[in-house]
């Protein structure tokens, strides 16, 4: 520490009100939708620059600051790589037709009347099998996106339906890093606070099924028979449909589930969809490039989908946009709003503000049920300042660890508390990781989206209520206090 002095509450909060006033301005008056061109990150920086300012009038000197933004945005390389990597691969799985084929097959399956629900257990079975919501958003999650808009259902309630399904998978698998990191900041095993978190996470699913299930019970597809017989054809005149793609995801999906880490498995699925697009996309390759030899049109063709962007035309509008992708250049936007939220993040924890912030919290956790539902709120405000789910987990269960000790609560009491607050929130926060990654890969903006998350909404109320109505709150016994 370069000093004795910590910031006060006042302090602390500063920078984070100036960051709230000025996302207010931007999207609300000023830039609306376009905020995260620019604007957003601007206003993260800005903010950094008022904790900075007020940190070194207290004592901190710059290079210390510096080091807590260096460690910050080190921690998010790993993510910034996985979106590049997805980016490629939303690329070529778009090229060799295995997110076609999804459309495709998909709107022969799913009625309007069951699809929500269904979206939400499909995303959900995918996401326990992977360990990963990115992973599943990445893949079935556009699939689903583009059926939804087919069958004439928003955006937004469709990518709801795709989060709250993918973060209960996520909670509830052994193979997430986040349910591993959880009970080992708490001090309890994986099995054990997998078992306890079902008594809070799955009432939650269960609710938020039955609310999709009402939504589309009074739901109207705009999307006649017609209609849809049209896209396929449509789909079908550019594209060679076939079975064989689907051997792309199920390959990635394996890798995951045999403990491949994140990073090889979606770069072998991106080069895996070049190859099918080599294989079933001939006529596609030469009609997207000028060159007439078929080795140099697939390369150039194959290589733009990966990095630039790739655009099917068709006779067919919608299907004209759910047919394109951005390739690695659609995620920069998103990589340089992660940046600067992690640069804001790093500051804030670094000088100790995070800290007290959370500390000035504690101060209402008189029972059981205000020592959860200060928990819960600490980690929500990790989600909103540090803008990483991780942070969100870590410092509050170390934080947290003792008090709950002390006070005969056993450990996985903590554990499920900060899955149930840090893990599924930080998809509802648009300079979140998570909330910037999945609105990227979706094309769904945050704010049209987290109301419908249902499950990320009820997770965090749902523990707070146990809390206070004193349900499944296990105790310490003598030999484990000891």
């Amino acid at each position: 520490m370069d000093n004795n002095r910590k910031p006060n509450l006042f302090q602390s909060i500063l920078p984070i009100l100036v960051l709230v006033g000025l996302l207010i301005l931007n999207v609300l008056k000023v830039f609306g939708d376009n905020a995260l061109g620019g604007a957003n990150q601007l206003a993260l920086l800005l903010s950094t620059a008022v904790a900075v300012i007020l940190a070194m009038s207290i004592g901190y000197k710059w290079e210390f600051i510096q080091q807590g933004i260096i460690k910050s945005i080190k921690s998010a390389l790993p993510a910034l790589i996985i979106l590049l990597l997805i980016g490629a691969l939303a690329g070529t799985w778009m090229l060799s037709g295995v997110v076609p084929a999804m459309i495709y097959y998909g709107l022969d399956i799913l009625n309007p009347l069951f699809f929500l629900p269904a979206t939400c257990i499909i995303c959900s079975i995918v996401s326990i099998a992977t360990g990963s919501s990115w992973t599943t958003a990445a893949t079935v999650g556009i699939a689903l996106i583009g059926i939804g808009g087919v069958l004439g259902f928003d955006k937004g309630l469709v990518a709801g339906a795709i989060l709250s399904g993918a973060y209960f998978g996520d909670k509830m698998s052994p193979l997430s890093d986040t349910t591993n990191l959880a009970p080992a900041m708490a001090g309890t095993d994986l099995i054990t606070h997998i078992k306890y978190m079902a008594y809070t996470t799955i009432p939650s699913i269960i609710i938020t099924l039955v609310l999709f299930l009402i939504i589309g019970f009074t739901f109207t597809s705009t999307g006649s028979v017609e209609e849809v017989i049209a896209l396929k054809l449509a789909i079908a005149s550019k594209i060679n449909i076939t079975p064989w793609l689907f051997l792309v995801p199920l390959i990635v999906i394996g890798l995951i589930i045999r403990k491949v880490a994140a990073i090889p498995a979606l770069f072998l699925g991106s080069i895996l969809g070049g190859i099918f697009a080599v294989i079933f996309q001939l006529d596609l390759i030469m009609s997207l490039s000028e060159k007439t030899n078929f080795f140099y049109a697939a390369y150039e063709v194959v290589v733009n989908a990966m990095t630039t962007d790739i655009a099917i035309v068709t006779n067919n509008n919608l299907v004209n946009e759910l047919l394109s992708s951005g390739g690695m250049k659609g995620m920069l936007n998103t990589i340089w709003l992660i940046i600067c939220a992690m640069i804001f993040g790093g500051v804030m924890e670094k000088t100790g503000m995070l800290k007290t912030i959370t500390k000035s919290i504690m101060i209402f956790a008189k029972s059981t049920g205000s020592l959860i539902a200060t928990t819960t709120t600490s980690c929500v405000v990790f989600n909103l300042t540090a803008s990483d789910q991780y942070l969100a987990i870590v410092v509050p269960g170390r934080m947290f660890a003792k008090i709950y000790k002390k006070r005969g609560l056993h450990p996985k009491v903590l554990s499920r508390t900060l899955e149930d607050s840090g893990t599924v929130t930080s998809v509802l926060v648009p300079w979140n990781t998570c909330g910037a990654y999945h609105s990227t890969v979706l094309g769904v903006a945050t704010g049209d989206y987290f109301m419908y998350c249902f499950f990320n909404i009820l997770s965090p109320i749902m523990t707070i209520l146990f809390g206070f109505l004193n349900i499944k709150i296990a105790k310490l016994v003598k030999s484990e206090n000891k």
